[in-house]
């Protein structure tokens, strides 16, 4: 197996190279400027190593790597207008710098565009498997809405919210490089296995960043969960376990339509290391790391691309940024 970044390199080149049409340009132009933000690329690049691993050629699954990357994207312009956030990546999002209808028809465009990548593949397994993760991935994100008007969601349905608008993209991306590469049904499942449990891991860590991270390094304004009142894994625990004064300080926080930002960031953020959750959401990414570790150790691949695998976990889980 290649090292991390020479994967990198690859879709990179890629996805630079992908040729935009001139007009309308405000329909290209922001699609050409979001993909531009860069970002860890990890759904692409996991395509990749998965297929490496698995003895296939890489040639084949770049398309497919270049289009899961677009459709991540894609989603991210549409996130970011429901979620009305400011920054992505450091920069200005799409609806900011142009506007909430630019935003929406460019990644619809994005969508189509990455539809067309995972077509070039001529697996009817990987477009069958493309399909189905995108369905979840919309189910995961109305969860995720319909969660920002309930107060008795459950750490359950939380971890399988994130899992269906997180983790199964990462399961797919695997899945998907060790499709083309024509492994085993049992390889290709583990991987996928094993890229749900990184992408519950890499999601909690999300988590933990958005309140406790660099805004420099993390590419994002920190706080935008708490402001939304987001059923993260952090507020659902905090809702359980606060009482007397610490639940009515909550309650207030959740419920004050004039707190300032900087004041309900910083009296929410209070509450959760007064209550504990950073720890219960460290415990959590640990688990689920480990569960991926397991699973990519059952795979038939040379000790060495196992390493490579289980150093990328280790690093999503316990990342900074």
């Amino acid at each position: 197996m290649k090292p991390f970044q020479e994967y990198l390199d690859t879709i990179n080149q890629a996805i630079a190279s992908i040729p935009y049409p001139d007009a309308p340009s405000q329909l290209y132009e922001p699609i050409s400027y979001h993909m531009a933000l860069g970002g860890k690329r990890v759904r692409p690049v996991l395509t990749l190593m998965a297929c490496d691993a698995m003895g296939g050629d890489l040639s084949r699954a770049l398309d497919a790597a270049v289009g899961l990357e677009m459709f991540h994207n894609f989603t991210l312009l549409h996130d970011d207008v429901m979620d009305n956030a400011d920054v992505r990546r450091g920069k200005p999002t799409v609806h900011r710098r142009w506007n909430d209808n630019t935003a929406i028809l460019s990644g619809d465009t994005m969508l189509t565009i990455a539809t067309q990548y995972i077509a070039r593949t001529a697996s009817w397994p990987v477009m069958d498997l493309f399909n189905k993760t995108a369905i979840e991935i919309y189910e995961g994100q109305q969860w995720d809405m319909d969660y920002e008007v309930r107060n008795d969601v459950t750490v359950d349905e939380y971890i399988n919210m994130i899992r269906l608008k997180t983790s199964v993209l990462l399961g797919c991306a695997l899945k998907t490089g060790a499709l083309l590469a024509d492994a085993s049904a049992e390889d290709a499942d583990a991987l996928y296995e094993a890229g749900v449990n990184m992408g519950l891991a890499f999601q909690l860590r999300d988590d933990v960043l958005d309140v406790w991270g660099d805004p420099v390094t993390f590419g994002k304004e920190i706080g935008g969960d708490i402001m939304n009142n987001k059923k993260t894994f952090l507020l659902i625990n905090a809702m359980q376990l606060a009482q007397g004064d610490d639940a009515d300080e909550l309650r207030h926080w959740l419920n004050d339509p004039y707190a300032t930002r900087d004041n309900k960031v910083a009296g929410v953020t209070a509450l959760y290391e007064r209550l504990g959750t950073r720890q219960l959401a460290e415990d959590a990414i640990a688990r689920y790391n480990n569960m991926a570790i397991a699973a990519f150790n059952q795979i038939k691949m040379s000790d060495e691309d196992k390493q490579a695998f289980v150093n990328l976990a280790n690093r999503l889980a316990g990342r900074n940024s």
